[in-house]
């Protein structure tokens, strides 16, 4: 019986080096929207809402990336400070939709603005060309674990 092929050294693993480069992109970002008083998750539902008005909670936990629990409590936060909306009973089947009031666009406009500072700064040893070839390579790898696109998200 042999053995499979190991990891191996952390510093030759592409897993660990998109991690690394995950918690970066985190620290960055929590750091940059800190002053506006929004957290990474919040932040992001604000960004897809504002791409895609009416989504539900679980659309947005997908494209969030957390759980329904969690994107429950981000929507609760968001709603109490005016940002958000949801209608009391859903229109149609059980999603409630969910809206940007006008605080939300406002106060998206200025965290988007300071999310894509960080991009640029994380992205700028790259290059257009570069950060053409990233965007494309990772979109390769995530086709090749089978992730599909979230509908909607």
């Amino acid at each position: 019986m042999s053995q499979g092929e190991t990891v191996g050294s952390l510093e030759e693993s592409v897993g660990y080096a998109l991690k690394r480069a995950a918690a970066a992109l985190r620290g960055a970002m929590d750091a940059a929207l800190r002053p506006l008083e929004l957290t990474v998750p919040q932040y992001a539902c604000l960004e897809l809402l504002g791409q895609r008005p009416g989504l539900s909670g679980a659309d947005l936990a997908r494209g969030a990336f957390v759980s329904r629990q969690a994107t429950n409590g981000v929507l609760r936060g968001l709603e109490e400070r005016g940002l958000v909306t949801r209608p009391g009973a859903a229109p149609h089947g059980r999603a409630l939709p969910v809206e940007l009031t006008a605080a939300g666009h406002e106060l998206l406009r200025s965290a988007s603005t300071a999310v894509r500072a960080v991009e640029r700064r994380m992205l700028e040893p790259l290059g257009d060309t570069g950060q053409r070839r990233l965007r494309r390579d990772l979109a390769a790898c995530t086709a090749a674990l089978g992730e599909r696109r979230v509908e909607g998200a």
